[in-house]
Parts: structure tokens; C-alpha cells; sequence
């Protein structure tokens, strides 16, 4: 994957650039299949807005990500413990909601709110790539991937503020 940013741009940005791209490559490029991809995709992203967040060394970020994840998190195991559907491949009775979803969802959504759309959209593209990935390999119903997707995007609402740099005299 090449970082397109140039080259007078702020180190903390081509840093966070290079992070990305080592953790997508490095993930992408052992996977056997659209599956793998989405498997790998669940970890990846959220740990590259982790990535991001020490970047800047924004602790608060850290923390605010760390809480939207165990958020989702509580939500979507309770969920599969308490709705019994059947995933479409037969595999299993805890279809509803896709977990894949809601963590590369709660990413994407922390990404954007906190730094803006320059973060987020390539995170929600991988997102939604996600979610596509988990209803191609009959894991999932688009309605759970949807489900996950907006449980996701909501735990980060609610613990995500914008990210303002560093401020004087604060």
C-alpha cells in the first residue's frame, strides 16, 4: 500500500499514514479470500484508530475509543446471548447483530468524529467492506450487519468528543 501524503506534511500524519498501511498490508496480504479479509479487517481497524490516538498522543482519545469498544462490545454479546438466530451457513444461533460490524463501525465512527472525514471515510470504507464481507461468507444477514453497523456508530456518538490539538493556558 503506498502513503500518498506529501512530503512537507506534518510527521504526525505521515506517521499515522505509514501504521495504517503496514497494518493493512500486512493483514490483507495473508488473506485467502474475502472472509480473511473481513476476520482481519474486524481487528485491524479498531486497532489502527488506536494507532491514531497514540499519534497524536491524544490520551483522551484513548480512552474515549477504549469506551466506545467495551460499549459495543457489551451490547453485541449481550445480543447474541439473548436473540437466537441461526446464521444463514447453518453455523451457530448467535447471528443477530454482526460483531464484525460493530467493531470496524465503532472505528470508523470514533475516526470521524474525533478527527474528522479525512480519518474517517477510508474507515468507513473498510467498514463497510466489513459487513459486506460477513453477509458474502453467509455469516451474517445484511440485517445483522446493519444492526452491528448502527450499534457501532452510536457507542462511538456517545463517547466521542472532537479532537481540538493542544490548547494554551487549558
Amino acid at each position: 500500500m503506498r502513503c500518498n501524503i506529501p512530503y512537507r506534511t506534518d510527521l504526525k500524519k505521515r506517521a499515522v499514514c505509514v501504521a495504517l498501511a503496514l497494518l493493512l498490508d500486512m493483514g490483507l496480504a495473508h488473506a485467502d479470500g474475502i472472509k480473511a479479509a473481513g476476520d482481519i479487517l474486524q481487528y485491524a481497524l479498531p486497532i489502527s484508530a488506536g494507532v491514531v490516538t497514540v499519534a497524536y498522543t491524544d490520551w483522551t482519545g484513548t480512552l474515549q475509543l477504549g469506551e466506545a469498544m467495551a460499549l459495543q462490545g457489551v451490547l453485541v454479546y449481550g445480543l447474541k446471548n439473548t436473540v437466537y438466530e441461526t446464521r444463514p451457513n447453518g453455523e451457530g444461533h448467535q447471528s443477530f447483530p454482526s460483531g464484525h460490524a460493530a467493531a470496524t463501525f465503532t472505528a470508523a465512527e470514533f475516526l470521524r468524529e474525533r478527527y474528522g472525514w479525512e480519518y474517517g471515510a477510508p474507515a468507513y470504507a473498510l467498514a463497510a467492506f466489513t459487513g459486506y464481507s460477513r453477509v458474502e461468507c453467509r455469516a451474517h444477514y445484511w440485517h445483522d450487519v446493519f444492526a452491528g453497523a448502527g450499534i457501532g456508530f452510536l457507542c462511538a456518538q456517545l463517547t466521542t468528543t472532537t479532537y481540538n490539538g493542544w490548547k494554551v493556558g487549558a
